[in-house]
């Protein structure tokens, strides 16, 4: 059995962040591909098949299912290793892919487990499980913004997880009910009761501009909620790039840019 190994870290920047990871000798800890940043000397960098925790000590094919469930989720199929094989403590840093807020996630104290949105994972201890969390409700796996399935967060260390814009925590007494925006769940404990509610009135969804549905969330448990999916943030730059302005060059055009700050 491999468990968590314990790492310290320090979250650097605002807008655009990266988490340092402190490991002392022999300590380890894995990152998603592509979020790697800069290491010290005396830090080995390996890339595995699977994540490393205990979940993959099942033989060749249990590695291939696993790391096959983090292919669905979106994840790659491989992760990359961090060993400190010196003498000291030595550090490796991990950075968020867009601006937003990189959320440290200790498991020990979640009881053990956090599903959060399929492409929100950036690193953890050695020894935390990436894994997949099916919907159980077919309207929330159609309408819930991130589909039927999710990631899943095991074990009794750290993990990381990045999100768009700022990013909030909110606990839930049993019982208490949040509504959110489909894309703004970042990640909920496992106590949490996930549903979608159909906005009521058609005025509202024909001419509100906020979807169709909410997502729902009753406690108990924690939330982690963003303030910019990067979804969201996409297609407002796909309209204003692709869309443009049919009176641009115009006077008229010009006047308009002039008005709302565009000149």
């Amino acid at each position: 059995m491999i468990s968590n190994h314990e790492i310290d870290y320090k979250i650097f920047g605002e807008e655009l962040q990266y988490v340092e990871i402190e490991l002392d000798p022999q300590e380890t800890v894995v990152g998603e591909p592509g979020g790697f940043m800069m290491m010290d000397d005396g830090i080995q960098m390996n890339t595995i098949f699977g994540d490393g925790s205990k979940n993959d000590d099942t033989g060749f094919l249990g590695k291939l299912m696993n790391a096959g469930k983090r292919l669905i989720t979106g994840e790659n199929l491989f992760m990359t290793a961090f060993t400190n094989t010196g003498q000291g403590k030595k550090r490796v840093s991990f950075a968020a892919p867009y601006t937003g807020k990189i959320v440290a996630l200790d498991l020990s104290q979640l009881n053990g487990k956090v599903i959060a949105q399929k492409d929100a994972f950036l690193c953890a201890a050695k020894g935390v499980s990436v894994g997949i969390e099916f919907q159980r409700r077919l309207g929330t796996g159609i309408f819930g913004g991130e589909g039927f399935i999710m990631q899943k967060l095991e074990g009794d260390g750290m993990a990381f997880v990045h999100a768009g814009g700022y990013v909030t925590e909110r606990t839930l007494q049993p019982g208490e009910v949040l509504k959110i925006d489909t894309g703004c769940v970042v990640a909920y404990t496992a106590g949490i009761d996930f549903d979608i509610e159909f906005i009521k009135g058609i005025k509202n969804w024909m001419f509100g501009g906020e979807g169709l549905f909410f997502a729902t969330l009753r406690g108990p448990g924690k939330v982690w909620i963003q303030s910019l999916p990067i979804s969201r943030l996409a297609g407002r730059l796909m309209q204003y790039g692709l869309g443009g302005r049919k009176e641009e060059g115009s006077l008229l055009g010009g006047l308009g840019n002039l008005l709302d700050g565009r000149e």
